[in-house]
């Protein structure tokens, strides 16, 4: 089990692991297959160049890419305290396996890393049970639904919005 920054020389890698999980978790993520498959390797791989304050992770079974979880700070400077992870996936047969919670941990212990991040954001999506299950076993606390955040044809899915705190201020 290796879990590790996202590189440029991984993008085709990101890419068709990414395409995968639009196609099998529809519902898991507000980009859309249709919108990604367009990308070419190069468009991806900038896109996923890591920063200071961001990075995608990857966990690989020998040299086989199964997992991904990207993590970005706010940008704006009100809400620059917190961080946000985004896109993860971990192939259906490696879940239920420690994998997910290696790189949701891997992901959040970056954040600790990035000088004035307090808080890390996650979202789940209605029916996906697996993750809300794991995103609350990892100190992860709800604090709201917001109800239709995404419609797929007419399915609506509600989002719950999640947030662990790193530190608290002393003010």
């Amino acid at each position: 089990m290796t879990i590790r920054k996202l590189l440029a020389e991984d993008a085709a890698a990101f890419q068709t692991l990414r395409l995968r999980a639009l196609l099998d978790r529809p519902g898991a993520f507000t980009s859309s297959h249709a919108e990604e498959s367009h990308l070419t390797v190069e468009e991806v791989a900038a896109r996923l160049a890591p920063m200071v304050d961001r990075a995608v992770f990857r966990a690989f079974d020998d040299d086989r890419l199964i997992g991904i979880a990207g993590l970005g700070r706010e940008q704006m400077q009100k809400i620059a305290h917190k961080a946000y992870i985004w896109g993860m996936y971990v192939e259906p047969t490696y879940r239920r396996q420690g994998w997910g919670r290696r790189l949701l941990e891997t992901a959040v212990e970056f954040a600790t890393q990035i000088p004035g991040i307090r808080q890390v954001n996650i979202s789940v999506y209605g029916g996906n049970d697996g993750a809300r299950r794991l995103y609350l076993s990892s100190d992860f606390v709800p604090h709201g639904v917001e109800p239709c955040a995404m419609q797929i044809g007419y399915t609506c899915y509600d989002e719950e919005h999640m947030v662990r705190v790193l530190r608290r201020s002393t003010r």
